[in-house]
């Protein structure tokens, strides 16, 4: 059994093998993918980017998440997509570390993060 065609960036498509399954992200896309470690009582800046998007899958939760007007705990497996311009934050307010793993759809470029709240005065 196989997951769907995606229809935009970031949608999660699976292939079911006899030995299990993998999980497709990206497919002939340019795309940056990273794994984000937030540490307790932290969090990034409040941000939103011009050219690119981002699909979140929590590998470590529960993570603190804010996209656009809505915030939750996010647990360990859940994905979320960020639209290019939406508002958007992570935190940690565990006390373990937690990671997400972050793929980037579009241009990257650190220059592209527009601060809107930053604890570090950045």
């Amino acid at each position: 059994m196989s997951g769907h065609e995606p229809r935009r960036p970031g949608e999660h498509v699976w292939s079911e093998r006899p030995w299990g399954r993998f999980d497709q992200y990206s497919h002939n896309e340019a795309t940056t993918v990273k794994v984000i470690t937030v540490e307790p009582g932290q969090r990034l800046s409040l941000q939103r980017h011009e050219h690119r998007a981002e699909y979140w899958i929590v590998l470590d939760g529960p993570v603190d998440v804010t996209v656009g007007a809505d915030t939750w705990a996010a647990q360990t497996g859940e994905r979320i997509w960020i639209e290019t311009g939406e508002v958007h934050r992570m935190g940690n307010s565990g006390t373990t570390p937690v990671r997400v793993l972050e793929l980037a759809y579009g241009h990257f470029d650190e220059a592209d993060i527009e601060r809107l709240e930053d604890d570090y005065s950045r």
